[in-house]
């Protein structure tokens, strides 16, 4: 059982990189640091949004407009890290114990 938490907490671990990627790829994006027109970085762009675009569409629908900020990101990280603190802390002793 151990393993599979550490592969969830793993899988977890990895999907919060992919959003801190997705955010700093957005404001690269944003102020035309990255060119666009470069087949590998669109490549990227294309993979990050269809990657963490699913997890965030539904919490940009709950917050309200900001304006010209996005916190949707900030909101998925701190439910990961919730998803992350309640594994160990609730569901692992029960099951390991």
């Amino acid at each position: 059982m151990y393993a599979l938490f550490q592969t969830i907490d793993l899988a977890l671990n990895i999907y919060i990189w992919f959003v801190i990627g997705s955010a700093i790829f957005s404001w690269l994006y944003a102020f035309n640091v990255v060119n666009t027109n470069n087949r590998f970085v669109a490549m990227i762009g294309e993979f990050l949004y269809k990657v963490t675009e699913p997890a965030l569409r539904p919490i940009r629908r709950f917050l309200p407009d900001l304006g010209g900020v996005d916190i949707s990101p900030i909101v998925l990280l701190l439910i990961i890290y919730f998803i992350r603190l309640f594994l160990w802390s609730s569901i692992y002793p029960i099951v390991a114990g």
